[in-house]
């Protein structure tokens, strides 16, 4: 906390003490608000709700909650506004260290840096939140939307995230996740889900992001081996945006147009998605490949299985690294794409991919072999690869003590508000009528 937020919060504490402010009350927007909050989420007991009414709140610092059992309640994600665009500082709007913590009911704009970031939070929910970049694309702005990491147990519901310059949704280095009925639009990358194991990511809306989701294990990080996650029943559109990422960035490589991409993760499950009009592909398959020191880190994907996805019109204006791969091929890619990387320090593993699509979904692997990825050693072939002689086990769905809307059976989304879901459907309908366009001929002028 800055030694400026650290003397307004004290100064604060000592006038409202003084004036015997209840501490169960509403906090309303205008003058001394931001200090007010602040104070409330210092002196925040276990059990307390932090109710905020509807209003434009203005910040020039970021918030920070180090109490368990907390919930941060706001009138509703239009109606409640987290406003950080006068924001001073480069840190996050709110940071949450705090574990059994719910965030619901409000929305963050325009930070500095990430919108929403929790750390070591245990049981987590962000649930009915908006946080939004309003200038929109920009290298300029904070790198996630919502951002819990180090965590075990976290769910995210009917969360939007617009404009961030890494992931809308991210979760990272943690473990039993659900993230589902949420919607993530204009960001580089949509959903990420990051060096985690047990997740399930469904029913979500994810739309014109340079990448739509992406599953990675990514090396020099103290959590490793992400696994067992499944990607199901999303909708996954038009993802046309450039990618905006800040050079550097791991997200900064991954293809504008890209639908969902694994990359090093393993026991990954990806099925019943809708995938239409993702330039570049509709999924992606590969390794990781830039060379690494990290000698506990295995870059190779294991056990991905696709089956049972909806794959319309896309891969018509491949982006990024695949562009020369796809002009070699007459200027198309195929729904799905495979790197074909299978060998890593002279060992070779046989069950990469399980590709148990309908025998009409296009398919293509790049034949590149091993990593560090060379791609002027491209050997492509359509030839899907051999699928494994037992089919590898879907890991089972994601049960969170603290969730009131569990899954019923294996493969079943949660009942993530069936109306909220539904209206996302009709929304994302009307969209694809919009833009879904015959493409114009080569031959055209």
């Amino acid at each position: 906390m800055s030694s400026t937020r650290i003397a307004a919060v004290a100064a604060l504490l000592g006038l409202v003490t003084a004036c015997g402010k209840p501490a169960d009350s509403v906090i309303q927007p205008g003058a001394g608000a931001a200090e007010a909050l602040q104070r409330r989420l210092i002196e925040a007991k276990p059990g307390d709700i932090v109710t905020l009414a509807a209003g434009r709140f203005e910040f020039t610092d970021g918030l920070s909650l180090d109490q368990s059992k907390v919930t941060i309640r706001g009138a509703g994600p239009a109606q409640t506004i987290l406003s950080f665009k006068g924001q001073t500082g480069a840190g996050e709007g709110l940071l949450v260290t705090g574990d059994d913590v719910t965030l619901e009911g409000f929305a963050v704009e325009d930070t500095k840096g990430d919108g929403i970031k929790s750390k070591g939070a245990d049981r987590i929910t962000y649930r009915d939140l908006r946080v939004e970049w309003t200038r929109g694309p920009d290298p300029k702005n904070g790198a996630y939307g919502v951002y819990p990491v180090e965590s075990t147990g976290v769910l995210i519901e009917r969360v939007s995230v617009s404009g961030a310059s890494d992931a809308g949704i991210y979760v990272g280095q943690s473990r039993d996740i659900i993230v589902r009925g949420s919607r993530a639009e204009l960001n580089v990358a949509g959903i990420e889900i990051e060096n985690s194991s047990n997740a399930d990511v469904h029913d979500n809306i994810v739309t014109r992001n340079a990448g739509g989701i992406l599953v990675f294990d990514l090396p020099d990080l103290p959590v490793k081996d992400g696994r067992a996650i499944r990607v199901f029943d999303n909708q996954v559109f038009a993802n046309d945006t450039p990618n905006f990422a800040p050079p550097g960035n791991i997200v900064a490589s991954v293809p504008s147009g890209t639908g969902i991409m694994v990359m090093a993760a393993s026991d990954v499950h990806v099925f019943r998605n809708h995938l239409r009009l993702n330039r570049t592909a509709h999924v992606l398959v590969a390794a990781y490949f830039l060379p690494t020191k990290d000698a506990a880190y295995d870059p190779l994907p294991q056990r991905i299985v696709l089956h049972d996805n909806f794959y319309g019109p896309g891969g018509d204006d491949p982006q990024g690294m695949l562009r020369p791969v796809a002009r070699a091929m007459g200027g198309r890619l195929p729904p799905v794409v495979w790197d074909g990387v299978d060998t890593f320090g002279g060992r070779t593993i046989p069950d990469v991919l399980d590709m148990l699509e309908d025998g009409s979904v296009g398919f293509i692997d790049l034949g590149l072999g091993s990593t560090p990825v060379d791609l002027t050693a491209a050997r492509p072939r359509i030839q899907r690869p051999a699928p494994s002689p037992s089919r590898p086990v879907e890991p089972p769905p994601v049960h969170l003590a603290f969730d009131p809307a569990a899954p019923s059976k294996t493969g079943t989304p949660g009942d993530a508000d069936p109306t909220d879901v539904l209206h996302e459907i009709i929304d994302a309908a009307a969209r694809l009528k919009e833009i879904d366009k015959p493409a114009p001929s080569k031959d055209a002028p």
